[in-house]
């Protein structure tokens, strides 16, 4: 039996290379004669350098860049032998950097711009840069600032804008050299820049917001979008992806000119998913958490809306069941199978994580051998 395994990490146990390795070896262990390819997949946000290197190859380099909150931090960045430079913004601005001191009105992505230029400087000639995990919702306006951008406030003074100040932005000016190099950006949803789907309100409260902040967040976003259309000439109130990323897909592109693409098709292109998915005759994805997000650009559909052109089967292993989790099957998923219950306290999840999804797999797979399909 030809296998496929394509998830993504489960944020805080797993790497999507540990899920790919943990049901891997379930499903050898339970079904005798089985061929498995592992594809470890992202959507744009933490394991999109790792995915990428594993099926492209690359190299990996390390700067000192400005971490969430201003502290030195260091971070990585893969360069592709063909000279794309693939950045994750959660590789300086990511909400699990913050630690317990999440607040996304102080939060910056001005790290980001200078993984950028690093990149840059290391000959790089595209950028790919992904959005998802951060703690950020400053519009992208950190990235700018390292880039060149200048940002004034009432006074005349230039300052660099986080979440809690975008609305003393009055005037924003661009460097004297226009950032040149091709940007496209992974993004894994598709909500707008604000307003109740907004970045602030859909994704602000996990950064560590409360409701009166969020409604800060909110007017700040949309104050910058004002003032980004008077000053750059770019309307980016409606742009799809915008809200990704506390803002950052916004931010790209009025300050990148970047292309918003979906990360997981981006991934599966690069990794030739179709060619391998035409060979398997199951295809396994799974995500830490299943829930109504899922449906919308992350890896599991990706996975399901490609593997549904050829007509494959495909089951979805997943870490815990959230709302709206059986939305997933409307896409093509037959079946589902957990790790654990979705009110198990993180703290035990972090001990018996590996045995917990070992177990699902193993179950999943003796459902695999009774239905005659080896």
């Amino acid at each position: 039996m030809n296998i496929l395994i394509a998830p993504d990490s489960f944020k805080g146990t797993l790497t999507a290379q540990q899920v790919c390795d943990i049901i891997g070896q379930a499903f050898a262990d339970t079904i005798m004669n089985t061929d498995i390819i592992k594809l470890p997949a992202a959507d744009g946000g933490e394991g999109l350098c790792a995915c990428l290197k594993k099926v492209a190859g690359g190299e990996m380099i390390s700067a000192s860049v400005c971490g969430v909150f201003g502290e030195k931090t260091a971070a990585e960045y893969l360069i592709l032998p063909d000279k794309t430079a693939v950045i994750e913004m959660a590789a300086c601005a990511g909400l699990p950097l913050a630690g317990e001191s999440k607040n996304p009105e102080k939060a910056t992505t001005f790290g980001v711009g200078e993984l950028i230029k690093s990149a840059v400087s290391n000959g790089a000639e595209r950028i790919l840069l992904g959005l998802g995990g951060s703690a950020t919702n400053d519009c992208g306006t950190g990235m700018a600032a390292a880039l060149g951008w200048s940002f004034l406030n009432k006074n005349g003074s230039e300052f660099v804008p986080a979440g809690g100040t975008l609305c003393e932005i009055t005037k924003i000016i661009p460097p004297e050299k226009a950032f040149d190099i091709p940007v496209t950006s992974a993004c894994d949803v598709e909500n707008p820049l604000y307003g109740e789907n907004g970045a602030a309100f859909v994704f602000a409260p996990q950064k560590g917001a409360d409701e009166a902040m969020v409604s800060r967040l909110d007017e700040g976003l949309r104050h910058t979008a004002e003032i980004i259309r008077r000053d750059c000439g770019v309307d980016i109130s409606q742009v799809k992806g915008a809200g990704a990323a506390g803002g950052m897909g916004a931010g790209a592109v009025a300050f990148l000119d970047a292309e918003l693409k979906k990360g997981i098709d981006i991934l599966l292109g690069i990794a030739d998913f179709d060619k391998k998915a035409a060979d398997a005759d199951l295809i396994i994805t799974g995500e830490g958490r299943l829930d109504f997000q899922s449906v919308n650009g992350k890896v599991i559909s990706g996975i399901a809306e490609r593997a549904a052109r050829q007509s494959k089967r495909v089951i979805a292993i997943c870490g815990s069941r959230g709302e709206g989790a059986e939305e997933i099957k409307k896409l093509g998923v037959s079946d589902l199978y957990f790790a654990c219950e979705a009110d198990k306290p993180f703290a035990e999840i972090l001990i018996t994580c590996k045995d917990d999804l070992y177990n699902a797999a193993v179950s999943a797979a003796k459902d695999i051998k009774l239905s005659g399909a080896v």
